[in-house]
């Protein structure tokens, strides 16, 4: 009897089934990865990573030495190299970056090892919405009804 855990061929894909790619930490790549799904990292990767819809996370005895794009990074084990995100970083207490970061948001627990430069830039601002027409012409009609009332009492 299947258990949750299993993959079976024959079955069609659900929407809700979550789809992710894992590099193992026997199994060591060098070379361009892009992803689509999620990806984890347990093994050993050089080159690039892209990732820029999903997160990339570096597994404990992960081993990365490469620049990495994804929307989402947590870092549990090592990296070296450029690393961009359009949301945020995590370096857990037992992850290292040695490189240069970019990112909305950053979190680094105490422990965690971070040496280069960090750009931190703030989200894009939702535009504010200009006043309604209607009530614009409605507050100019006002005033210029009482500064008329105003005229005529004098």
């Amino acid at each position: 009897m299947p258990n949750g855990n299993e993959f079976n061929a024959n079955s069609p894909a659900t929407p809700n089934q979550t789809q992710y790619t894992m590099i193992g930490k026997s199994i060591r790549i060098k070379g361009e990865i892009t992803g689509s799904d999620p990806i984890y990292i347990y093994g050993s990767v050089e080159g690039t990573i892209d990732a820029s819809a999903h997160r990339v996370t570096v597994g404990k005895e992960g081993t990365v030495k490469a620049d990495i794009n994804a929307r989402e990074v947590v870092i549990m084990g090592d990296v070296c190299g450029k690393l961009h995100s359009d949301e945020r970083v995590e370096i857990r207490s037992e992850g290292s970056l040695l490189g240069n970061l970019s990112t909305k948001r950053l979190s680094v627990e105490e422990g965690a090892v971070l040496q280069g430069t960090i750009d931190v830039h703030m989200p894009a601002e939702k535009p504010k919405q200009a006043p309604k027409p209607a009530q614009a012409e409605g507050a100019g009609q006002a005033e210029q009804e009482q500064s008329l009332a105003m005229s005529e009492a004098s």
